[in-house]
């Protein structure tokens, strides 16, 4: 095995973003949930039978880093928008409102989050319809909830052995400049993101896919990884044929990088050059890099080097999947924790 592959390796299983993505797991124990659910705990929303009888309805929560929000608290408020609106997409489902909890030390720094929020609000399309505000707190946080519905889902629960694996990523932006988040929305036609982001209810709707997922801040294989063990199954992923920067540290990319549109999709082979289309149409980098497969562990190539990644039937990781295997230490840190999502 090349020293590069195993490097990654071991920054998969070490760094900080499936560090946050196993505290899942400890929380998920807490509170007796999973994959087996009445309402599957995993997905990027809560998937809810809509009572009027017609698809879904889709909600979601995302809470910020307070160090993210104190730096960049323009981008930070703009953020609470956009992730959680790439979540209602990555669930097939189009966005309906937002509502925001937002602490800061007074009205000024309140106000740039605030600011923020509102510009990706219009440029999304999506009305911010009330929420709690606190503008006599210690620091700066911020968390938005969302609420979509969908006609047809997509689901981190569907993938199955044969799937090919599609990573999607919007390459035309950059890195902002104290984290990795990948910037290709803002400053962008309102038009165009909104457009790029129909694909996916588009997609599930034509039932030209039905497992998916949000590029999250564990990048693409710590999102990847949440996908496979959601649904059970394992993956071999060819690394050359990733779509990333070409300038990008393959690590970063890889490991840490949160795209403002970034997907991981698992595709019937007989779709995939149809779902290829629809987002190469649209100037979008979109690439088959692997397939899905019965084993339950991740296997990862480069350079024509192969190596184990991940094996979900020794070690969980979210918890969320089919007979999760035991957690590591992560369940000494309940008492830290809150209840998140995928």
């Amino acid at each position: 095995m090349s020293d590069s592959l195993d490097s990654l390796i071991a920054e998969l299983r070490d760094g900080r973003g499936v560090a946050h993505k196993r505290d899942i797991g400890a929380v998920v124990a807490a509170l007796g949930v999973g994959g087996d659910s009445a309402i599957a705990v995993g997905d990027d929303c809560a998937a809810i039978p809509d009572p009027s009888g017609s698809g879904w309805l889709l909600l979601a929560i995302e809470g910020f880093l307070s160090e993210f929000v104190e730096r960049e608290p323009v981008f930070a408020g703009w953020c609470g928008v956009m992730v959680n609106v790439s979540d209602i997409y990555a669930m097939g489902g189009r966005p309906i409102a937002v509502v925001d909890a937002i602490w800061s030390r007074d009205a000024v720094r309140g106000g740039a989050i605030l600011e923020g929020m509102a510009a990706a609000a219009k440029v999304y399309g999506v009305p911010v319809v009330g929420g709690h505000s606190n503008a006599r707190a210690g620091n700066e946080q911020l968390s938005v909830a969302i609420l979509g519905h969908a006609n047809a889902l997509l689901s981190s629960f569907e993938a199955k052995p044969g799937d090919v694996l599609i990573s999607v990523v919007d390459l035309r932006g950059g890195y902002r400049q104290h984290f990795s988040n990948w910037d290709a929305a803002s400053g962008s036609d309102p038009e165009r993101l909104r457009g790029d982001l129909e694909i996916l209810p588009k997609l599930a709707e034509d039932k030209l896919c039905c497992a998916a997922k949000d590029i999250s801040n564990a990048g693409l294989l710590g999102t990847l990884l949440m996908l496979l063990e959601c649904s059970g199954v394992g993956a071999e992923i060819d690394l050359d044929q990733v779509p990333m920067p070409a300038d990008a540290d393959p690590a970063r990319w890889l490991l840490h990088t949160f795209p403002s549109y970034g997907f991981v999709l698992a595709v019937r082979p007989s779709r995939v050059d149809e779902v290829l289309a629809r987002f190469q149409a649209r100037d979008l980098s979109a690439s088959a890099i692997g397939r899905c497969t019965a084993s339950r562990q991740l296997h990862l190539s480069e350079d024509g080097d192969t190596a184990l990644a991940w094996d979900f039937n020794e070690e969980a990781l979210i918890g969320c999947g089919p007979d999760a295997a035991p957690h590591g230490p992560t369940e000494s840190l309940l008492s830290n924790l809150a209840p998140t999502h995928a």
